[in-house]
């Protein structure tokens, strides 16, 4: 009996998970706004076919810091090798939206910046802790994520960066 209930559970088990692989997950239709205060929906992101990177990320969150200040760098050679475009999406709550603007300015991301202060977006994509990154292949499908963040991270995200940007091409 034990070894039938074992069988049937792990039967069920790799069914859920192929349809869980087989499942195409897409950003989720939710508002969030820009910094000049326009309302954009998250599910219109788009960059012509070409790799797009969601960073969830918070003022008060150094490893976010971290990781931004990291692709910075290098964030120009990865356009021009792959057109990737940048999203970071700042969850820091409305009593901190207003330190948001002037804290990228004084960074100097060149990156589309947007704003969930009431974590709609971060819930919709299931995004606990910051930071968060999502990269979306040509048809802004989510192929790949990553939760946290350490030295070098970004060379593990550059490269698929270039696998999804190949892929687009071929």
């Amino acid at each position: 009996m034990k070894n039938t209930i074992f069988v049937l559970s792990a039967l069920f088990l790799a069914y859920n998970v192929g349809l869980a692989q087989s499942e195409v997950r897409k950003v989720p239709s939710v508002s969030v706004k820009t910094l000049g205060n326009k309302t954009v929906n998250a599910a219109s992101i788009d960059n012509k076919g070409r790799p797009v990177v969601i960073n969830f990320w918070a003022t008060w969150c150094k490893p976010c810091v971290r990781e931004l200040d990291a692709i910075a760098d290098v964030y120009e050679e990865w356009q021009e090798e792959t057109g990737v475009q940048i999203i970071a999406v700042s969850i820091d709550d409305t009593r901190n939206t207003a330190r948001v603007s002037p804290f990228v300015n004084g960074k100097g991301w060149d990156y589309t910046i947007l704003l969930d202060p009431n974590s709609d977006l971060r819930r919709a994509m299931g995004v606990n802790n910051p930071p968060h990154t999502f990269v979306l292949n040509g048809k802004n499908e989510i192929v790949w994520q990553h939760n946290g963040y350490a030295d070098g991270d970004e060379d593990e995200l550059f490269e698929v960066i270039q696998k999804t940007a190949a892929e687009k091409s071929n």
